[in-house]
């Protein structure tokens, strides 16, 4: 293992993809340093992975455990599936930052640490007994430690700014030192701060000034012998129009095209909650789209609004996080049995109750398929990546409007906060279903489709006043039916309405292997990374393994089950107690077995494998 440097000499090397992590406090801006150095290294043209991690609470103390705050990114010449097993850089602004991340770091990575943090007060507030940067603790880790803290102060003390706000710049500071380490063009970053400080541009030169110091250090400063640089190319992609985006970001932009697909404003309720948050304030940017925003006093009332703007004849949609979505529970089987369009975004978290609001998990796949009064089917789909959000919210959106029902679409906060290239689709692939409110004559509300669809009727259409509701109604006219007979037809036909939707999906294939693979992995949401990286890796060990990765989670694609009964060795990987193992294990009696996580982060590709290895040796 690689031991502290002192004196070796500095050497640009080649690699393939690097993963660096920043971690600090959470007031010393990690996730906004993360982001830039995303959007820089995006312009270079890497291919990238991002991974924000948030602590739980609001403000924690500063300098605790609790308050760190750190944001990961791996990037490289080839594909990027995961933002990396293990950083093979840490940035460490302080001793918590240290202690939090440092069993995370691959054995001889380096740690890049703020000497000017590490005070006796800090060290105790992370529980070292001593100062790791003075000791032989790090000995098997490369160790670059000097004082940012005053080199930040140096840089801007022209501006006059107090100690406070000056070392607020430390970040800055710290993004260009890792700018010139990766020979990542700052103009971008430059042109950025002048325009977030717009109406403060001496807190824009003085980030300015605080980043290129940074840049200079690496430059000219002794610091280099324990640096290094390294060169990570371009990867190759297909021509077009990129931009990075987030889950949040690219989800809200799929509901907005799938509205326009199906030729119907889109209203949004909402009420903020971690990590749903995000698709609020990216829809309220885009009202020129037709997008209407309300930000409700509660869930219940997000919801109710929801499905009155559904009901109006538009495209209602709502989101929430676990918490949130059992408080919208008793509205979702309104909306289930007055059969309404409507999308429902459930950006998982680790749970129950409040849990860990912050950290990722997809425990709610129970709750998805079961977690309503009576029996109220309703549409189940997963997205798998930041970039995958887009055409699962199209998806969704055709589903809602073509069988008149609710559909659940499972993301979580991995996905909502992590970042990737994403190549701008042509809307015009896309295939438009516009959407037809019934203006005929006099019919039931309960008239149905070859789907079972019901008709949709905006309410004021002359000549067809009609009544729907939560309490049962009769199959034939619409009205207030408490019969035996009619619950147990208006039940049934709920419920293959829902089943239908099987008939309008694609069946599943597989993403990597076939059929006469010795065994399979199968994952949903976010496991789709590391389960492809790990079964590639397995592949090339010479095992027989596929991957197969769930988009529809209900109804389930017609040839799943067939599909999995060809295998005697069925892997779940799940960030649960192994939700989906019991639901495959259910509907096709196959033998899956579990692997599962739930750490509040997210799967290794180190893990899986090792699964992989140990069923198939």
């Amino acid at each position: 293992m690689a031991t502290q440097l002192k004196d070796q000499p500095a050497a640009a090397s080649e690699r393939e993809a690097v993963t660096v992590r920043f971690a600090g406090d959470s007031g010393d801006g990690m996730q906004l340093t993360g982001g830039q150095f995303t959007l820089s290294t995006a312009l270079a043209g890497s291919d990238l992975a991002t991974f924000p991690d948030f602590p739980a609470e609001i403000r924690a103390p500063q300098g605790t455990l609790f308050g760190v705050s750190a944001f990961q990114i791996n990037f490289g010449s080839d594909a990027i599936e995961t933002a990396g097993d293990a950083p093979d850089i840490l940035v460490a602004m302080n001793p918590a930052a240290l202690k939090s991340n440092l069993d995370a770091l691959k054995p001889g990575g380096l740690i890049i640490a703020d000497t000017g943090e590490f005070g006796a007060r800090n060290l105790k507030k992370a529980n070292y007994d001593e100062n790791p940067l003075e000791n032989d603790s790090l000995k098997d880790y490369q160790l670059v430690a000097f004082d940012i803290s005053a080199l930040t102060l140096e840089s801007v003390k022209e501006f006059g700014l107090g100690n406070k706000e000056a070392l607020r710049s430390k970040n800055m500071w710290t993004l260009g030192l890792v700018l010139w380490m990766f020979d990542r063009d700052r103009q971008p970053i430059l042109d950025w701060l002048h325009s977030k400080f717009v109406k403060a541009p001496e807190l824009a030169a003085a980030n300015a000034a605080a980043l290129n110091a940074g840049h200079a250090y690496g430059e000219t400063a002794e610091i280099q012998q324990g640096l290094g640089r390294y060169h990570v190319g371009a990867a190759e992609v297909e021509p077009g129009l990129y931009r990075t985006v987030t889950g949040g970001e690219s989800l809200s932009l799929g509901l907005v095209a799938g509205a326009s697909l199906v030729n119907l404003p889109l209203f949004f309720g909402s009420y903020p909650i971690t990590p749903a948050s995000p698709l609020l304030h990216t829809l309220a940017r885009l009202k020129e789209f037709g997008v209407t925003t309300f930000q409700a006093e509660d869930e219940i009332a997000a919801i109710c609004a929801a499905i009155g703007a559904s009901y109006a004849g538009q495209l209602g949609v709502t989101s929430s996080s676990g918490p949130g979505i059992a408080l919208k529970g008793e509205a979702m089987g309104l909306a289930i049995i007055t059969e309404l369009p409507l999308i429902i975004v459930n950006s998982q978290r680790g749970g129950p109750s409040t849990g860990l609001p912050t950290k990722t998990e997809q425990s709610d796949l129970y709750q998805a398929l079961y977690g309503r009064n009576g029996d109220a089917p309703m549409p189940v789909l997963a997205t798998r990546s930041p970039v995958d959000c887009f055409e699962v919210a199209i998806e969704a959106c055709r589903i809602a409007t073509q069988y008149m029902t609710p559909v659940m679409i499972l993301t979580d906060g991995y996905i909502a906060n992590a970042a990737e290239p994403w190549h701008v689709p042509d809307i015009e692939d896309f295939q438009p279903a516009p959407v037809t409110h019934y203006e005929g004559e006099p019919v039931s509300p309960y008239k149905r489709d070859e789907k079972l669809a019901r008709v949709w009727i905006k309410p004021g259409t002359p000549g067809l006043m009609h009544r729907i509701g939560g309490i049962e109604k009769n199959f034939e006219t619409g009205n207030i039916d408490y019969a035996p007979a009619n619950h147990q037809k208006m039940t049934d036909t709920r419920q293959q309405k829902v089943m239908n939707v099987a008939d309008s999906i694609p069946d599943q294939a597989f993403e990597i292997g076939g059929p006469d693979d010795d065994m399979v992995v199968v994952g949903w949401g976010s496991t789709f990374g590391p389960i492809h990286q790990a079964v590639k890796a397995a592949r090339r060990g010479g095992a027989k393994v596929a991957h197969v990765h769930i988009r529809h989670l209900w109804p389930m694609p017609k040839n799943l089950g067939p599909l999995l009964k060809g295998f005697d060795k069925i892997l779940v990987p799940e960030m649960n107690t192994g939700q989906l193992k019991t639901v495959l294990r259910d509907q096709f009696l196959v033998d899956a077995k579990p692997l599962n996580k739930v750490s509040g982060q997210p799967f290794k590709i180190a893990e899986i494998k090792a699964a992989i290895t140990e069923m198939l040796p």
